[in-house]
């Protein structure tokens, strides 16, 4: 998956993505139904620091795979999105085999 420019995009996807599920879902309940609000502020400065390497690497693939605009903004909306990531990773892995294949 990391040998190439596509796989190292869809890989941060994935790690941000998680970043993002762990905060919504783990950290935030806990800080705001336990009261502890540690878990946000540590898993929140991770997930920023992922957010900006995966803004980075839409920049990256974007020229280095030479894809459509609408995965740019597609991957960029999909950041926003709680298992974005996952459907923009469905979506890439179709579209690499389709364009291996013509």
């Amino acid at each position: 998956m990391l040998k190439s420019a596509l796989g190292r995009f869809r890989f941060m996807g994935i790690v941000e993505g998680s970043s993002l599920l762990l905060l919504l879902f783990i950290a935030m309940p806990l800080k705001y139904f336990l009261d502890m609000p540690g878990m946000v502020s540590v898993v929140g400065a991770v997930h920023g620091g992922l957010f900006i390497i995966y803004c980075a690497m839409v920049l990256y693939a974007t020229f280095a795979v030479k894809w459509p605009v609408r995965f740019t903004i597609g991957a960029f909306a999909s950041a926003f999105i709680p298992f974005g990531n996952i459907i923009l990773d469905v979506r890439l892995k179709k579209w690499a085999g389709q364009s291996l294949r013509a």
